[in-house]
């Protein structure tokens, strides 16, 4: 009986794609346990090459390949969870390279947390084999991701990642997925959490349940990457007014303030955070020089998008 499945969006990932099944094929848990759901792009994507990575080898596993009928990653997820066999539904995105046991990590605590209001985080570090950058290395700390704010087993319904993250299909179903309107891309993870924690979502740490993240980020990624963020912070906001809009005040504080040094920001890929005294010297040096080359691009389309249609 298939217990989990196991949902992958991919979009142009022909390099990614197949390192991430073969790490399902390696688990410790019997492939009979749980099956894997790859959704394509099939406009801008190239089904053909994502079928020849599904097939690879001929899985051990039982894996499919859907199309997700919209180009949006919530549209992705949602086609997959929705023609999943099992209860519990694990997401992780086409470069998350999980470790052997990750897996049955994830079994073990659904297993001891029953309760369909209970998902399980997993962690995600940085890939052995890409080279790290001190850039990469500050993108753990409240851009990208920020486990490092985790000291134990309990994180906060904004800490669900949708790149390695599980949850039973039952609280999914009550809050209907993902929103593909108003969250197509970013931001959704944190909104579909919020609503599960309408129905008294909790969400549970796993720091043994491990998942490289095999790909490489630069700062023209993320400006590039900034005003889509914007627009879904936008949204965000404006949904839910109780909430601060997290980048737009930390862009707009970092540019109002000292500008960091650049010599810092290389400095972090060899200087720990927790180092006494000079440790949080150079981090916080490092942090406001690195803000302010994502804070333009992000509150330019901040603005541009707050600005009447026929003005943009």
């Amino acid at each position: 009986m298939t217990e989990l499945s196991i949902v992958i969006p991919t979009y142009r990932r022909r390099d990614a794609l197949p390192r991430t099944l073969e790490a399902l094929a390696a688990q410790t848990i019997p492939a009979d346990r749980f099956e894997v759901i790859v959704v394509d792009d099939p406009e801008d994507d190239d089904p053909a090459v994502v079928a020849e990575c599904v097939q690879a080898g001929a899985r051990a596993f039982d894996v499919r390949q859907l199309s997700r009928e919209r180009w949006v990653v919530s549209a992705a997820r949602n086609a997959g969870w929705r023609a999943a066999r099992a209860e519990l539904i694990l997401f992780i995105n086409d470069d998350i390279v999980l470790k052997p046991d990750a897996l049955a990590e994830h079994l073990d605590w659904h297993r001891r947390e029953p309760d369909e209001r209970v998902g399980v985080l997993g962690a995600i570090v940085w890939s052995s084999e890409i080279r790290v950058s001190p850039f990469m290395r500050w993108l753990e700390h409240g851009i990208q991701f920020d486990y490092d704010s985790l000291p134990g087993e309990e994180a906060s319904w904004a800490h669900f990642y949708a790149s390695h993250a599980s949850v039973k299909r039952s609280l999914l179903e009550r809050v209907g997925g993902f929103d593909e309107e108003r969250f197509p891309f970013l931001y959704e993870d944190l909104d579909i959490a919020y609503r599960m924690l309408d129905h008294g979502f909790r969400l549970v740490y796993d720091r043994n349940a491990v998942g490289e993240h095999l790909h490489e980020s630069g700062l023209d990624d993320w400006r590039r990457r900034m005003a889509a963020t914007a627009r879904a912070e936008r949204t965000w906001v404006e949904l839910f007014p109780e909430h601060p809009a997290y980048f737009h005040d930390r862009f707009e504080a970092a540019l109002d303030g000292p500008p960091g040094s650049r010599l810092a920001a290389r400095a972090i890929g060899l200087v720990p955070r927790r180092l006494p005294v000079i440790g949080e010297r150079v981090w916080a040096s490092a942090d406001r020089w690195f803000t302010r080359q994502l804070g333009p691009s992000f509150l330019d389309a901040w603005r541009r998008d707050a600005r009447p249609a026929q003005e943009r």
